[in-house]
């Protein structure tokens, strides 16, 4: 059995790779953080949100670092790994929450150029990143994975198939590496939310979704960035050493339904 110390809730000290951290549920995964005392590797291809972000972090007595990356271009990722390492120390959490959704049905004519896309980022940046900060996870056998999926990565809605499937993907690869790097002591679990406020959501006229929310969820709202940003922390805590290969729904009692 581990030590009461190994088994803590703190991640004090501890360096964490959060993508798509600039808005939504990775900007709150990387205050939150900040705020339990990891320093944070803040990435996003929105280099004003970065900035923006890892200011707010720092003058809150924080310590981050900001890195532009564009995860569709899969040479960047190696660079953007060494530069954080070098910056921040040894990588043990890595948050994989960049993602795109774009909408488009099986005939559209651009439909493969959406999936091509969709695929990149969602899927093939997460196992890159993986792969890239793999050596550092596995150094002390404690290392943290969190794959942000979605509950379209547990069932299926129509006009939206290249982000659904992409999600699948995330939740198959989430449980396939659990199986493989459990031996090294690396833990790899997905989060899934499902109607939450963030950029994706935010063009949906608010009647809509509270419309949705009414019909589909057990809590009858939308959930917010900073309900998503606790979970995946619960993840990533010391104390969670026995949970790997989950797919963690997110999402207001919504697949707990029948209707």
């Amino acid at each position: 059995m581990g030590s009461l110390g190994r088994l803590s809730r703190s991640i004090s000290g501890r360096v964490a790779i959060v993508t798509g951290a600039a808005s939504g549920m990775g900007r709150a995964t990387a205050h939150l953080f900040s705020d339990e005392g990891a320093s944070v590797a803040v990435c996003d291809r929105n280099p004003e949100g970065v900035n923006e972000v890892v200011n707010e972090i720092t003058h809150a007595g924080g310590l981050a670092s900001g890195y532009v990356v564009d995860l569709d271009d899969a040479s960047a990722i190696d660079d953007f790994v060494s530069e954080v390492r070098n910056d921040l120390g040894p990588i043990d959490i890595l948050v994989n929450n960049a993602g795109v959704s774009h909408r488009g049905n099986i005939e559209s004519e651009n439909f493969e150029d959406l999936w091509k896309m969709t695929f990149s980022v969602n899927l093939d940046a997460q196992m890159r990143l993986i792969r890239s900060c793999l050596s550092d996870l596995k150094r002390n056998e404690d290392g943290r994975i969190v794959n942000i999926a979605s509950t379209e990565g547990l069932g299926g809605s129509a006009g939206i198939s290249p982000y659904t499937a992409s999600k699948h993907g995330v939740v198959g690869l989430t449980k396939a590496l659990a199986v493989e790097l459990g031996p090294m002591g690396v833990t790899v679990n997905a989060v899934c939310p499902g109607p939450i406020h963030t950029g994706m959501t935010q063009y949906i006229p608010d009647e809509d979704k509270a419309k949705f929310a009414r019909r589909r969820t057990a809590l009858k709202r939308f959930g917010n960035p900073e309900e998503v940003a606790h979970v995946t922390l619960s993840l990533v805590l010391p104390s969670a050493s026995y949970i790997t290969g989950a797919a963690v729904p997110v999402d207001g009692g919504m697949r707990a339904r029948n209707n």
